[in-house]
C-alpha cells in the first residue's frame, strides 16, 4: 500500500517535517517515491506547505494519509474534514470490564 506521511528532517530536538509518499512497509526516514510539500511545527504560525495538485493526484490513485497528515490536508481542504479513530485507547466500557 501507498502511504503519504510526515519524514522527519532537521536537527536534534529542531524537527522539520516533508510529505512523502512512501510504500507502507519503508521506515520512517527510508526510501520515498516524492516529496509533496514540507511543514514546520516550530514557526508562529506553522508552516504548512503542499503541492496541492500533486497531493490530489496520489490521493485519486489510493494513496492513504496518515492521521497526522489527515489532519494537516483538512485543514488546507485537500481531504475531508472526519473523525479519525483512535487506535490507541480503548472506550471507558471497555476498560471497566477487563
Amino acid at each position: 500500500m501507498v502511504k503519504i506521511r510526515l519524514r522527519r528532517m532537521g536537527a536534534k530536538k529542531q524537527p522539520t517535517y516533508r510529505f512523502v509518499v512512501t510504500d507502507a512497509r519503508s521506515p520512517r526516514d527510508g526510501r520515498f517515491i516524492e516529496i509533496l510539500g514540507h511543514y514546520n511545527p516550530r514557526t508562529e504560525p506553522k508552516t504548512v506547505v503542499i503541492d496541492e495538485a500533486k497531493a490530489k493526484e496520489w490521493l485519486a490513485k489510493g494513496a492513504q494519509p496518515s492521521d497526522p497528515v489527515r489532519r494537516l490536508f483538512a485543514e488546507k481542504g485537500l481531504v475531508e474534514r472526519g473523525k479519525v479513530p483512535d487506535t490507541k485507547r480503548k472506550p471507558k466500557s471497555e476498560e471497566s470490564v477487563a
